[in-house]
């Protein structure tokens, strides 16, 4: 039997919301270095929302355009987002019933549920990058995201 190796993705993503809670707009950059660095660009928005719903949403859509199983490095600046998956949040968030430590509801429980089930889908490491610094990608979601949530 042959395998074949998974094609392997950059994904960089940025949220936006001002205020906060406000007008809300969220971006993905998809990369694909194994395809002539192919690109695509992707953004929305919403009305009513918060930083981190547009920073879940951003992960979330950017997953989405992948059509099929990949080995994906997602680029984040949200520490929120990040540390979810790689300080093992979401395993005790799942284990107490989706409460937080203060045994309180997690927020953005729908957006965690979508984000988890797409991770299923493909190999993701999850990367943070500083936001606003010298990542020429996530400058370009955080522009992206911006011109979205303006665009309402």
């Amino acid at each position: 039997m042959v395998t074949h190796p998974l094609l392997r993705i950059q994904i960089y993503t940025d949220g936006s919301c001002s205020p906060n809670p406000g007008q809300g707009g969220w971006a993905a950059v998809l990369v694909s270095p194994s395809q002539n660095h192919a690109r695509l660009e992707i953004s929305g928005a919403e009305i009513h929302s918060t930083n981190n719903r547009m920073e879940l949403t951003a992960a979330i859509e950017g997953l989405k355009a992948v059509k099929k199983p990949c080995v994906v490095d997602l680029h984040t600046d949200s520490k929120y987002v990040q540390q979810a998956f790689t300080q093992g949040w979401l395993e005790n968030w799942q284990k107490k019933g989706w409460k937080n430590q203060k045994r309180e509801p997690v927020a953005n429980q729908d957006l965690w549920q979508e984000l988890l089930k797409l991770s299923e889908v493909h190999q993701i490491h999850w990367h943070w990058v500083k936001g606003h610094a010298d990542c020429t990608e996530n400058n370009r979601c955080d522009e992206l995201a911006n011109q979205a949530r303006r665009s309402l």
